[in-house]
């Protein structure tokens, strides 16, 4: 999930299914990012004043506009990141349903909430921020931007996206079905800039705050530079999540909620489950049914409904994750099934199985962005909450026991922004989502991700009785 550099002068939109190159878009000039900063701005004073029913509206018609653009939508992302066609699809519906919840559920929670102090009254107003950069990652081009913007514009800010370099083909088709909803004029817009034109961006006055999705090495540039400006940011970096599987578990069900949470999107999702822990008595068992349903999976040609993992969205990227496994390897891991890159056509990476992984080994201390599982095995259950806490990482955790009460007891235990018991990582907008530790800060989705990008406002009233 890198960033432009600032030496290149085009981003290049490449098919991983087949490396064949489907446009390249000229970085846009200083002027033209800065003309596009300033646009953002004078639209703030506009939008800020339209009712919140009013924004809400426009909400409605652009998740309308997004199911009117679905099926275009969908083949973008899977030509420019390989997503395979039917998860595509259901991006792009889950986009324009959260549009639909907001513009339903949003304005009462920008609603005036009054109390008493002593004998004064005090509200708290929620108030938008002004102009908001998101820099957005490939791995989800439509949701990971749209699950920040409309709670931002439904409060009253106007968002300019900088989004990864090879999906500006998806960046600038949901500018035009956001741009054809009714918005006001700049509201919404995209730059395709360097990284020098951002962090100018950045420390410019005009600028509000700072929403950042993607790796823990460009999370701290992304901050520092928020810091220096004393501007807003949050932040939603990397993850190595644990599926923690204890011996009273329903281990059929966990199986495939664990082929699930693990190769969904080619196992390119930051709280993907990642590290499997499982209880020693039942790991045999786990670990057999696992390889099993992850070698029947099939994968291929992403435009293609029957399969389910498709290319890697750059090439790179598999590269890098070929390195991790195969230094997994040499440090003593098992390879149960895959290991390597696919011969021939495309970014494709077998997926794959690592049995025998101990905490010292790469495929446990890092994130494993691609379709790799590392079993670890644990003595008991005290012991597996040890091994899920023993990374930098706490963005989320799954955990199956066949006993709820206890599994919420060791819910407790767990270092992370999310824990799914007897499920599976998922992001939804009635609740929140980010991480702490190295996964980053702050909060998306739900009220809390809204008031992330609000001036929460106390006003005093003279009033007595």
């Amino acid at each position: 999930m890198t960033q432009a550099t600032p030496m290149a002068s085009q981003a290049k939109s490449i098919n991983p299914a087949n490396g064949e190159t489907i446009a390249t878009y000229t970085f846009d000039s200083n002027a033209q990012v800065i003309g596009t900063l300033e646009q953002s701005f004078q639209a703030q004073r506009e939008w800020r004043e339209l009712a919140v029913s009013e924004r809400a509206q426009t909400l409605r018609n652009i998740g309308q506009a997004i199911r009117d653009h679905g099926e275009e939508m969908a083949q973008m992302m899977t030509r420019e990141m390989g997503k395979p066609i039917a998860q595509a699809r259901g991006e792009v519906a889950k986009s324009a349903n959260l549009c639909d919840w907001y513009a339903e559920h949003g304005p009462a929670m920008l609603a005036t909430k009054p109390t008493m102090v002593e004998n004064r009254q005090a509200v708290l107003e929620y108030r938008p921020l002004g102009v908001i950069l998101g820099i957005m990652p490939w791995n989800f081009p439509l949701w990971q931007v749209m699950r920040g913007a409309v709670p931002m514009l439904l409060a009253g800010n106007t968002y300019v996206l900088k989004h990864a370099p090879n999906v500006m083909g998806s960046a600038y088709l949901i500018e035009k079905i956001l741009n054809s909803s009714g918005l006001v004029k700049g509201a919404f817009s995209v730059v395709n800039a360097t990284n020098d034109d951002v962090a100018a961006v950045i420390a410019d006055d005009r600028l509000a705050a700072v929403a950042f999705t993607g790796s823990v090495r460009a999370g701290k540039v992304i901050g520092a530079l928020a810091g220096a400006a004393l501007k807003k940011s949050v932040l939603e970096l990397g993850g190595s999540d644990p599926f923690i599987v204890l011996a009273d578990a329903d281990i059929d069900e966990a199986v495939r909620a664990a082929v699930i949470g693990r190769y969904q999107n080619n196992g390119q999702v930051c709280a993907a489950a990642k590290r499997f822990i499982v209880e020693s008595s039942i790991a045999q068992e786990f670990t057999e049914k696992f390889v099993a349903a992850v070698t029947a999976l099939k994968m291929g040609e992403p435009t293609q409904e029957e399969n389910y993992v498709g290319p890697m969205a750059r090439f790179d990227l598999r590269d890098e994750l070929d390195q991790q496994v195969q230094a997994t390897i040499k440090q003593g891991a098992t390879v149960l099934v895959g290991g390597k890159p696919l011969q021939g056509e495309g970014n494709y990476y077998e997926p794959t199985v690592l049995a025998n992984v101990t905490p010292d080994m790469t495929a446990f201390r890092e994130e494993m962005f691609g379709p790799v599982a590392a079993i670890t095995v644990a003595k008991s259950a005290q012991h597996a909450i040890e091994l899920a806490n023993d990374s930098e990482f706490g963005l989320c955790a799954t955990l199956y026991s066949g006993n709820e009460v206890y599994a919420e007891e060791l819910a407790a235990q767990l270092e992370c922004g999310g824990v799914f018991i007897n499920g599976f990582c998922a992001s939804d907008p009635r609740v929140t989502f980010g991480g702490v530790k190295k996964s980053g800060y702050g909060r998306e989705l739900s009220e809390h991700g809204m008031y992330e990008f609000c001036n929460v406002q106390t006003v005093w009233k003279n009033r007595k009785g």
